[in-house]
């Protein structure tokens, strides 16, 4: 859940199908009329000023659209940031620059809008809470709002969902295709087709906020026990599919002052933990929260030396479970990646689905690439092969001056971005998007972690 900036409330949204798809169709208009003007208007143009003109062009009308969706919000709004996440992949990077712009359509709606919902949803138990009007948390699908029950003092949070959200979820996921194929922005492709059946099976998981109350239960029971831990209470009897009453877990952003003045052996401590969930998911819980974004975590520094630092962990809308055959890919790659073994990656990929109809070439940049990322989980004996930049003393990972986010990035271009992997597979694009979304974290903790230590139990 994104944080809330002093951004302009909406008094209004535009829920109903009508009003979505008129909104839609004037967009789609202006962009086709566009289009138009664009191609004539460079009729007498040299290759190279038709190209930057293009290019251009592309922006502007990936803003324009941008803008029309942001205005929508709802599930328009996490459908685009999700298609963000890999639109390096199959986008133009001007198209993919501008739906990153999503990640900031966060203006709350106005509680007069909300009130009536809310009291809907929680019936006569309304009385029960004193709401401030201000959300303290923003997102696509929903707002949070700080509040405290009368009768005890609690102080709890009331996560909203927009109305009329969840009704519009299958129109707007057909728009948002209609508007990819009418702007050839992405191959029509069987594994575009599996990738968009799995993006429609997590929307309608994600406004369906009792399942999301079973998952947070679920994780809490995971790391009870724990102290570098905190997930939110559940308060069963005011919840309902789209509100859900939780606890008030208070703590700072990941990029906070406050955190980056930790000492280097505090944030080591957090980066692990990180890891450690990371792992545990893969190789013990068998599902994951696979939205690792900044809004949907927080840090509680503690106040004493007796008590370690805690990760917050907030949102259950994304958790995704894993079939066994999966789960023992993902972790033969891991394990791969521990070893620093390239033949061993090529066998670990061989079980991949889309991996037998790669060419030689492919597969063994595909493994390069793998092998990358992951290199923070390599083996102590096999760190001599880093470069002495990455580690420090010898055995810890030095994610920041590793610049493994950069290095990605470059080799990803040679590895990914061909005819055989144009959009990302199905079975890899939540798993890939949790290791994004850690390595992030990693990065701006400028932590250095000791992977290996949880990773050698599993080594044969």
């Amino acid at each position: 859940m994104a944080d809330t900036k002093p951004t302009k409330a909406l008094s209004k949204l535009k829920t109903s199908s009508t009003q979505r798809r008129l909104s839609l169709a004037k967009a789609s208009m202006t962009v086709g009329g566009r289009w138009a003007s664009n191609a004539a208007g460079g009729l007498f143009k040299s290759k190279e000023d038709k190209q930057e003109r293009n290019d251009k062009f592309i922006l502007e009308q990936a803003e324009y659209l941008v803008k029309e969706i942001g205005e929508l919000k709802g599930s328009l709004v996490k459908i685009g940031q999700m298609a963000a996440l890999y639109g390096d992949h199959f986008f133009p990077p001007e198209v993919s620059e501008a739906l990153h712009q999503l990640d900031n359509q966060t203006n709350p709606i106005d509680f007069s809008e909300l009130w009536p919902f809310i009291k809907s949803e929680l019936g006569p138990a309304y009385k029960d809470f004193e709401v401030d009007e201000t959300p303290i948390g923003t997102a696509s699908l929903a707002q949070v709002h700080k509040a405290r029950i009368k009768s005890t003092g609690e102080e709890v949070v009331l996560k909203v969902q927009y109305p009329g959200v969840a009704e519009a979820v299958d129109s707007d996921l057909a728009v948002f295709r209609s508007l990819l194929k009418m702007t050839n922005l992405l191959p029509q492709t069987k594994a575009f087709d599996e990738w968009f059946n799995e993006l429609a099976n997590m929307m309608h998981q994600e406004v369906n906020y009792l399942t999301e109350a079973d998952s947070t239960r679920r994780f809490a029971d995971y790391v009870e026990g724990d102290p570098r831990y905190a997930v939110p209470k559940i308060y069963t009897r005011y919840s309902s599919e789209k509100l859900m009453v939780m606890s008030y877990e208070p703590g700072v952003s990941i990029k906070a002052p406050s955190v980056k003045a930790l000492s280097q052996d505090r944030r080591d401590r957090l980066g692990e933990g990180l890891l450690e969930i990371m792992f545990q998911e893969l190789f013990v819980w068998g599902e994951m929260q696979t939205d690792p974004n900044f809004g949907n975590y927080l840090i509680r520094i503690s106040e004493t030396d007796d008590q370690p630092d805690q990760i917050v962990m907030l949102d259950f809308g994304a958790i995704r479970a894993f079939d066994d055959d999966l789960l023992k890919v993902a972790q033969n790659l891991i394990m791969a990646g521990y070893a620093r073994d390239h033949d061993q990656m090529i066998a670990a990929m061989s079980d991949l689905p889309f991996f037998d109809d790669m060419p030689d070439e492919v597969k063994t940049n595909m493994a390069g690439l793998f092998l990358t990322a992951t290199e923070p989980f390599a083996k102590l004996s096999a760190y001599p092969e880093l470069d002495g930049d990455m580690v420090e003393e010898g055995s810890r990972y030095r994610w920041s001056a590793s610049k493994l986010h950069s290095r990605l990035s470059d080799s990803s271009r040679a590895a990914v971005v061909s005819k055989y992997f144009s959009v990302p597979p199905k079975e890899v694009m939540f798993i890939s998007r949790k290791f994004i979304g850690v390595y992030t974290f990693e990065t701006v903790l400028d932590a250095r972690t000791m992977a290996y230590e949880w990773l050698k139990d599993h080594e044969r």
